[in-house]
């Protein structure tokens, strides 16, 4: 059984009471990713971004008083309960779902939404498989296409050529297709796969897998998995060749990775779909708020979070009845996020600007 949180009302312009809020019936908004398991840093974070995202829309008076309700869901870790929890949110009403957050978890969501006629806005699913296609999605994020040959280039040229690869098994859409894509560009370059190792996020240790990653002595490690995966995988590297570049992809990169990771982690190096060195007063007015308001920074999945819901509120906002959300998305663009504008072509597929970096002192910094 999936958890759920339910804002109904919480996004009200004023009182409940007030004539303005009762003129129209309430936008009804979800959001679904994965609250608990291995991926939950990056749900929360999203989730935070979402909320600060609609909570400006009400105060910046886009909305003209009008309500929104917010419905939340955990999709847990595994296919069923993603499906469960779209049900929930179809069941009650929703115009649009914010989520998921993972590409693992789009297919099982997808297959509710897509035949209730429900549009899905992914902040940062990236699989390939997702591009392209005239469906009931559209992404925020680039694809791993486009990540996998920026990584491949990027440290290639820093005289990598022979790695080893740690691929989770428990989001296959996404690792399947990141690796794929990397692959194809990093030996065309003349790069070389030394090894390539599936691992599950629930395995007890990681000690033989590791083993197995340095038996070829690569030049370093590829590691594709999530903020809980990398640091524990980069502890075992650390033990037995200390020292060995580490590269991860982007979908550790929250502050967990570090917090985990400790010593292990510092120098690892990868790439980021935000700055978070931004100093325009649009995206410092947020890190502060969020920071205040949560206790901790804002990460990549926060960024992309509120930039997916300001694109959903802008598109209601000015939505006629008789048209789609879908049409309304890809015809009210762009949107301006917080650090780009959002521009979707014509399938709804939307790009990012890359940032490397590298952990050095316990924080992420410009990789020069």
């Amino acid at each position: 059984m999936s958890r759920c949180w339910a804002l109904v009302g919480l996004l009200c312009a004023g009182a409940l009471a007030l004539a303005g809020c009762d003129e129209q019936p309430p936008l009804r908004v979800g959001f679904l990713a994965e609250l608990t398991g291995r991926s939950s840093d990056l749900a929360e974070a999203g989730r935070n971004g979402v909320l600060m995202s609609i909570e400006s829309a009400r105060d910046s008076k886009l909305l003209k008083g009008r309500r929104v309700d917010v419905l939340i869901r955990d999709t847990g870790a595994d296919a069923s309960s993603a499906q469960k929890a779209a049900e929930d949110l179809v069941a009650a009403g929703v115009d649009v779902i914010i989520g998921p957050m993972t590409s693992g978890m789009v297919p099982p969501v997808q297959s509710v939404t897509e035949n209730a006629g429900i549009l899905l806005v992914s902040p940062s699913a990236t699989a390939t498989q997702f591009y392209g296609k005239d469906d009931l999605l559209v992404r925020i994020n680039w694809t791993t296409r486009d990540n996998g040959s920026n990584y491949a280039r990027h440290y290639h040229a820093k005289g990598l050529r022979r790695l080893s690869v740690a691929v989770n098994e428990n989001n296959r859409v996404f690792a399947d297709s990141w690796l794929a894509e990397f692959r194809v560009v990093f030996e065309s370059l003349g790069g070389t796969i030394s090894a390539s190792h599936y691992f599950d996020s629930a395995a007890e240790n990681y000690r033989d897998l590791v083993d197995r990653l340095l038996a070829p002595q690569p030049d370093g490690l590829l590691l594709i998995g999530n903020s809980v995966d990398v640091p524990r995988l980069a502890q075992q590297a650390y033990k037995f060749r200390p020292g060995i570049p580490m590269i991860a992809a982007e979908w550790a990169a929250t502050s967990q990775l570090i917090e985990l990771g400790g010593r292990s982690v510092e120098g690892l190096m990868l790439v980021q779909n935000y700055d978070q060195d931004d100093t325009s007063p649009r995206y410092v007015a947020f890190r502060d708020a969020y920071a205040k308001r949560f206790g901790k920074p804002p990460v990549f999945a926060s960024v992309l979070g509120h930039d997916a819901a300001s694109v959903v509120m802008g598109a209601l906002a000015r939505r006629p009845n008789d048209m789609t959300v879908k049409d309304a998305v890809l015809k009210f663009g762009p949107y301006q996020g917080l650090q780009q504008e959002v521009l979707f072509d014509a399938n709804g597929d939307a790009q990012r600007t890359a940032h490397f970096m590298v952990v050095r002192d316990g924080r992420f910094v410009r990789d020069k």
